[in-house]
C-alpha cells in the first residue's frame, strides 16, 4: 500500500535538500501558471467589457447606411444614395419599428475662444437619443419645436465638451459651426468607446437646421435630400432579424434592386456585431492561453532535466533502498512525487501571481480582468499533468536501476 502523504513529505525533503536548483526549476512551472491565468483573465475581461458597451447602444439598435464593405478595399464603400424619402416609406411600413431617426452627418469644424477642430456633426430628430441610448448629463436634449423653428440649437458629446469647455460648463455657451452661431443647450453623458470609434466625440443638432443652415445642395441628389443613415430601434430584439428582412425588401422596391443583385446598402444590427466580435475575442482569448501554455511545457522539460540530474546523483541511494526491501512501485511513486509536488507548488504560486498581474491590471482602469475558476483548474490541472508526462521517464529510469550495480555507482 503506497502512503501518499508519506510519498509527498519525502519529495518536499528532496527538494529542500538542493533549494536553489529546486526554485529555479518551479520557477518555469510559475511563469507558464501565471501566463495562462492572466491572460486568460484580461481577455476574458475585454470580452466582458466590449459586450456591456455595446448593449449600453442596445441590442436592438438596428443601422442602414448606404455603404458596403467591399473585399479588396480595407472600407466600407458608398456605392449608392439613401434618401430621406427612403426613411419615411420604412417609418411609415415598419411594422416592427417602435422608432425611427433620420441622420445627415458630416465632419464640420467648430469654434469656441482660441479652439478649433473638427468634429462629426449630425442632424437628428429627437427620438436620437432613445434610439442611440444616450442619456442628458446636462441641459436638455433636442426637442421638436427646434426642428420645425429650425433653431440653431447643440447638443455635445461629452467628449466634445471636455475639448471645447475643458472644465467649464458648456450649456448656454456659444460656439460656431462652419462659421454660423448655434448655442449649447445640453451635454450628453459618457458611453466611452464602443466597437471602433469613440461615441462621445459628437455634435448633434436639428436635422432641419443641417439640411438649411450647414448642408445646403451637398445634402441633394437630383433635388432629393440624402442620408448618412437612418437608426431604428426594433420592438424587441427577438425581431430584429424580421425587422433586417423588411426593410431589405423595402429597399429594393424603392431603388429597383433585383432579388439576384447584392444589396448596395449595409444593414446591421448591433446583435451581430456583439455576437461576431464577441466571437473574435474569445478566440484571441484561447489564442493567447495556448501561447502561453507554450511556456509550461517549456518548463516540463526543464523539470525533467532537473529530475533526471537528480536520478544521477542519488543512484547510491536508490540502490541502498532496493537492498532494504523497496520495490520498484516504490522509487517509481517516489520520484514521481517529487516531480508532482514540484508542479504543484509551482502551480499554487503561478495562480497567485497570475491573480496578482490580474488585479495590477484591473486597478489601472484600462480593462477590468476576470479570472475565472475554469481558467485556474485549466492551468493547474495542465502543469499536474506536464509534471506527470515529464516525470515519468526520470521516475522509470531510477526504478530500473539495479540494487548492485547502484551500490557500485561512484
Amino acid at each position: 500500500m503506497i502512503n501518499i502523504n508519506r510519498t509527498f513529505l519525502v519529495g518536499l525533503r528532496a527538494l529542500a535538500a538542493n533549494k536553489l536548483r529546486s526554485a529555479l526549476t518551479i520557477l518555469g512551472i510559475v511563469i507558464g501558471v501565471a501566463a495562462v491565468v492572466s491572460l486568460v483573465a484580461i481577455g476574458n475581461g475585454a470580452t466582458s467589457d466590449i459586450t456591456s458597451r455595446i448593449e449600453g447602444i442596445g441590442t436592438n439598435l438596428v443601422t442602414v447606411s448606404p455603404a458596403r464593405f467591399q473585399p479588396g478595399r480595407g472600407a466600407a464603400v458608398q456605392t449608392t444614395r439613401l434618401y430621406y424619402s427612403d426613411y419615411e416609406t420604412i417609418a411609415a411600413t415598419g411594422e416592427y419599428i417602435s422608432k425611427i431617426v433620420p441622420v445627415y452627418q458630416s465632419n464640420l469644424t467648430i469654434k469656441h475662444a482660441d479652439k478649433s477642430f473638427q468634429v462629426a456633426v449630425a442632424g437628428v430628430t429627437p427620438d436620437f437619443a432613445s434610439v442611440e441610448a444616450y442619456t442628458i448629463g446636462l441641459g436638455r436634449f433636442l426637442i421638436q419645436s427646434d426642428l420645425t423653428s429650425v433653431k440653431r440649437v447643440a447638443v455635445l458629446g461629452s467628449q466634445t465638451a471636455s475639448d471645447l469647455f475643458g472644465q467649464q460648463t458648456a450649456v448656454g455657451q456659444e460656439i460656431t459651426i462652419d462659421g454660423i452661431t448655434f448655442q449649447v443647450v445640453g451635454v450628453l453623458q459618457s458611453k466611452g468607446s464602443a466597437g471602433f470609434g469613440n461615441v462621445d466625440d459628437i455634435l448633434l443638432i436639428p436635422l432641419e437646421t443641417m439640411y438649411t443652415k450647414l448642408a445646403g445642395s451637398a445634402a441633394l441628389d437630383g433635388g432629393q435630400r440624402t442620408l448618412s443613415n437612418i437608426a431604428i430601434s426594433a420592438n424587441s430584439p427577438d425581431i430584429v432579424n424580421d425587422l433586417i428582412a423588411q426593410i431589405e425588401f423595402i429597399l429594393r422596391h424603392l431603388h429597383k434592386i433585383p432579388a439576384a443583385t447584392e444589396l448596395p446598402f449595409s444593414i446591421s444590427s448591433q446583435t451581430n456585431f456583439l455576437n461576431t466580435l464577441s466571437s473574435v475575442t474569445q478566440t484571441l482569448t484561447i489564442f493567447l492561453g495556448a501561447i502561453a501554455a507554450i511556456s509550461l511545457f517549456v518548463g516540463g522539460i526543464g523539470i525533467m532535466n532537473i529530475m533526471l540530474v537528480s536520478v544521477t546523483e542519488r543512484t547510491r541511494e536508490i540502490g541502498l533502498r532496493k537492498a532494504v526491501g523497496a520495490r520498484k512501485l516504490d522509487i517509481l511513486v517516489q520520484f514521481l512525487g517529487e516531480t508532482i509536488t514540484l508542479t504543484t507548488i509551482g502551480g499554487v504560486i503561478g495562480i497567485a501571481l497570475g491573480a496578482l498581474v490580474a488585479f495590477v491590471v484591473s486597478a489601472t482602469g484600462l480593462i477590468t480582468a476576470r479570472v475565472s475558476m475554469g481558467s485556474v483548474l485549466m492551468a493547474f490541472s495542465f502543469a499536474v499533468a506536464i509534471g506527470v508526462f515529464f516525470g515519468l521517464y526520470p521516475a522509470y529510469r531510477a526504478a530500473g536501476l539495479r540494487p548492485m550495480e547502484a551500490l557500485r555507482y561512484e
